[in-house]
């Protein structure tokens, strides 16, 4: 006997059948739709059976049709049309029924006051869970280009004028992009190039300098605006050797003023005044002389042409290639009077969006998490409130990167079981004026910038309530795999709020910081008070934060900044998290400029790349000397900072971990995701592909013959684990020297490779591509070209050796060396000696010991198994390529038990 039709639909929509969307019609027809989710998930609670004014829609409706069960209109603003005119008496939630199927958005679903709920109840824009709402247009006719073997192109659809993504079954595909040819000299109005192969591109407007930062490392180029930024800026015109680059991205990048009397501090506080390196570029984007390798494409504005170099096992003739053409989906304009409330998106997959600022005059001026300069003098005034005549206020109010999805003034709205995936600006943007909204059980991954923005900073004290953002909850999210474009994106961004809650999210394999609150405590940097602003009560509670800073440096797993209230019962709380697995530097919970009143307290915090909560700063709302307001206590951490009160800065009760097995299992096993919400773990988009490239190669000098490689690792694995790296290095004729292969494991334990059978005196360059199940990445940029020598100078001993015991473990800490001879530190040489003379020895390695050497930062390892009562005598060594150098010592005494 067959199911009825209502239960068949439900059991293929769960499992994402692939002929659900040949049934909507006869679900439709027979009751309602049945909302899903992944099948072990926890979602809202279902549409269940539908009322009188419920609005059904199908890919296969009609506009002219009644919008019934049994005859459902196309397009969502019809179904908003509907809504309009049945829900100004609501006795329950009205819902609008969204069949599986791709539905193509020509405009934004645009929702102000007239779209909202009524008496209590919501309007529920319910999908299937294959549901998808798309802002793509389908690029078909793929043909190969005549004399260029592996490289199809198509015309481009009528309405994709322009775009920054392209995706195969979805698939991100590669902007094409490649190393800078000429060498740059920097000028006013952009460079002076050493040739004029740039002028002899022909579509040389509209190409895209990248300028990748991160701290000081080897001979890795640092390039940007500070370790946490990459801006971009595209060329205007190249004529000859004269590179003109397009304003006001330009000025903006290169003229930030700084203060007359504090000479390189800008006004802004917030990285340098111009592009580091001499303005040199990390790369070139977006010409079609870069395409030359598969995953790469380029579109044509001109011909109106994409092109496409397809990877292994992609066929054309048959792939969903989708160009995102609008740059919202759903923006909702609520207002101070009129907001916009009691709407819910459920089961809905929001996707193929784009954001074409980068690509303007405007360009992408990062300053930090998104926020960008902007306008034509935005490099004097912009955000400088206070400090410069005319400068805007507040200070810090800078320009925010857009979500796909967005709602500004918006009341009562909710995001639950949703998918934002392959999306060309934020995700999701809960703008100022948002309050008591949910964000709940949704999937954010595939996305260019941050996931979702919670929140502003263009307002810092609200006059009017209506004003105000709070009471928005993030609560069991999985959100992974970003940004994909824009390095310094942050998964959530929570500006100045109230009552705010993330919690139980979980965050992964991210280019940057997992979590960022507040903005605008920069001023302490030349003595001055953060700015003032509303935010209190907001906590950040049980998330898991992993593999995180994997682009980037100088942020954390938890980053605060600024005012996060008005005492140390109103600020911001961060407890229960577990956080581990930073690769850049930085800290597990960052307490930056101006960051007072907020408590990190029964944390679980390991595997940091040189603090675990940091850092200490001046309280200067009045002159006493004091340190910002904080407290520190009962975290499982390995910092193993003793309990003090440092003028205002509490340090108490916290536990030294000697291996995550140490921590309190009812702590780790509470974070994260709740076990209802788990299957969103399992969620996965678009075909297995191949992981991203590995980025900022450098290499240093080993024993002879001898060259180490270090580089940042894959955070987007293409659906398939990273299972290792392939390192290569060529010589200047471009003959392969050495090759290696290296586990992606003792990759992540070490962030080091390194490569034999070289020869001394002779300058290679390495590159490096990333493993999985499905094959190998595009290689990385090259590393600048070093030749191996026999090195024969042994480093300095570091300093200031400590050991801070606990009864049965301790850190040692230690200041790296400032010299260190004719190679780099890849590791250090820990011996500790008991009084009896007893001794043990711990090796040192990972990507801090790289690292803070350059950056002069502290180090930190912690010894367990220690003996009680017992006085102990420790002594660390630096290693670099040429060998283990002197040590230096300290001592110390574990408490008895």
């Amino acid at each position: 006997m067959f199911p009825a039709i209502p239960d068949l639909w439900r059991t293929m929509t769960v499992s994402r059948h692939p002929l659900v969307p040949a049934l909507a019609a006869l679900a439709l027809a027979a009751g309602a739709l049945v909302a899903a989710a992944p099948a072990d998930a926890a979602p809202p609670a279902a549409a269940g059976a539908s009322t009188a004014s419920d609005v059904f829609v199908a890919p296969s409706g009609d506009d002219d049709a009644s919008g019934d069960a049994r005859h459902p209109v196309r397009t969502l603003q019809r179904a908003q049309s509907l809504v309009r005119q049945r829900d100004a008496h609501l006795s329950g939630d009205l819902t609008v029924h969204l069949a599986s199927g791709t539905y193509r958005q020509s405009a934004p679903l645009t929702l102000d006051a007239r779209d909202s709920g009524s008496n209590g109840h919501k309007v529920v824009w319910q999908g299937t869970g294959s549901t998808v709402i798309s802002g793509g247009r389908q690029v078909t006719g793929w043909h190969q280009v005549p004399g260029r073997p592996g490289l199809w192109s198509a015309k481009a659809p009528h309405d994709l004028t322009d775009t920054r993504q392209l995706y195969v079954d979805g698939v991100r595909a590669d902007r094409a992009a490649g190393e800078v040819p000429v060498t740059l000299t920097r000028t006013d109005t952009g460079y002076t190039a050493s040739s004029d192969t740039l002028a002899r591109w022909p579509d040389i407007a509209g190409a895209e300098f990248v300028y990748t930062s991160g701290e000081a490392l080897w001979n890795v180029q640092r390039d940007g605006l500070g370790q946490w930024t990459q801006p971009r800026c595209d060329i205007a015109s190249a004529s000859g050797t004269t590179v003109t680059m397009v304003q006001p991205c330009w000025d903006n990048s290169n003229k930030r003023v700084e203060f007359p009397d504090i000479p390189g501090r800008t006004v802004s506080m917030v990285g340098p005044g111009s592009l580091t390196n001499g303005g040199h570029a990390t790369y070139i984007e977006n010409a079609r002389e870069l395409l030359d390798t598969p995953g790469e494409w380029y579109l044509d504005r001109a011909a109106r042409t994409v092109y496409y170099m397809p990877r292994k096992g992609e066929d054309l003739h048959h792939a969903d290639v989708e160009a995102p053409v609008l740059e919202k989906l759903v923006d909702g304009r609520g207002t101070t009077a009129a907001p916009v409330h009691d709407i819910a998106f459920r089961g809905m997959q929001f996707s193929y969006a784009t954001w074409l600022t980068p690509s303007s005059p405007e360009g992408f001026s990062e300053i930090q998490a998104g926020y960008t300069i902007s306008g034509a003098t935005g490099y004097a005034t912009e955000g400088l409130c206070g400090f410069v005549e005319g400068g805007a206020c507040p200070f810090g109010a800078w320009t925010k990167e857009p979500g796909n999805v967005a709602v500004s003034h918006g009341r009562n709205i909710e995001f639950s079981g949703d998918a934002f995936v392959h999306l060309g600006a934020a995700g999701l943007e809960l703008g100022d004026g948002t309050q008591d909204a949910q964000v709940r059980g949704n999937v954010f991954t595939d996305i260019s910038g941050n996931g979702v923005e919670i929140g502003g900073v263009g307002d810092a004290l609200p006059t009017d309530d209506a004003d105000v953002t709070r009471g928005v909850q993030v609560t069991d999210n999985h959100l992974y795999a970003l940004p994909r474009e824009f390095t310094g994106g942050v998964p959530i961004v929570n500006g100045y709020t109230q009552h705010d809650l993330i919690s139980h999210n979980q965050i992964d394999h991210v280019g940057y910081s997992g979590i960022s609150m507040g903005w605008g405590g920069w001023p302490d940097k030349i003595g001055a008070p953060a700015t003032p602003n509303d935010s209190h009560d907001n906590t950040v509670s049980d998330n898991l934060i992993t593999d995180y800073m994997q682009g980037l440096d100088d942020g954390g797993g938890i980053y605060t900044q600024g005012l996060t209230g008005t005492s140390m019962a109103d600020g911001e709380k961060v407890t229960g998290n577990v956080i581990h697995s930073q690769f850049g530097l930085g800290k597990s919970v960052y307490t930056d400029n101006g960051c007072t009143y907020e408590t990190v307290s029964g944390n679980v915090l390991y595997g940091a790349s040189y603090s675990n909560v940091a850092s200490r700063h001046t309280d200067y709302r009045d002159d006493l000397g004091n340190n910002d307001p904080t407290l520190v206590s009962g975290n499982w951490w390995e910092q193993g900072d003793a309990d003090s009160d440092n003028k205002g800065l509490v340090t108490q009760g916290n536990h030294i971990i000697a291996s995550p097995a140490d921590a309190p299992a009812d702590v780790v096993a509470a974070a994260g995701l709740e076990p209802a919400y788990r299957g969103l773990l399992d969620e996965r988009f678009g075909a297995v592909s191949v992981p991203a490239a590995p980025t900022r190669v450098g290499t240093s000098t080993g024993a002879g013959g001898t060259l180490l490689v270090t580089f940042n690792p894959v955070w987007a694995d293409g659906g398939s684990p990273v299972t290792g790296y392939q390192v290569q290095a060529v010589d200047a004729a471009g003959h392969v020297a050495a090759t290696t292969t290296v586990p992606a494991a003792d990759f992540s334990a070490s962030a080091l490779v390194t490569l034999t059978g070289l020869t001394d005196g002779v300058p290679y360059r390495v590159t490096v591509t990333a493993l999985n199940s499905h094959g190998s990445s595009a290689p990385s940029l090259p590393s600048a070209a070093l030749a191996p020598i026999a090195g024969s100078v042994l480093p300095a001993a570091p300093t200031g050796v400590k050991l801070r015991a606990q009864a049965t473990a301790g850190t040692v800490a230690w200041t790296p060396p400032t010299a260190v001879g004719d190679s780099h530190v890849i590791g250090y040489r820990i011996v500790l000696t008991d009084a009896a003379g007893t001794s043990r020895t711990v090796e040192v390695a990972g990507r801090d010991a790289l690292v803070t050497q350059p950056s002069a930062k502290g180090m930190f390892r912690v010894v367990g198994g220690l003996t009680p009562g017992t006085a102990y005598t420790v002594s660390v060594a630096a290693v670099t390529g040429s060998g283990t150098g002197p040590a230096a010592t300290g001592k110390g005494t574990t408490p008895a038990a």
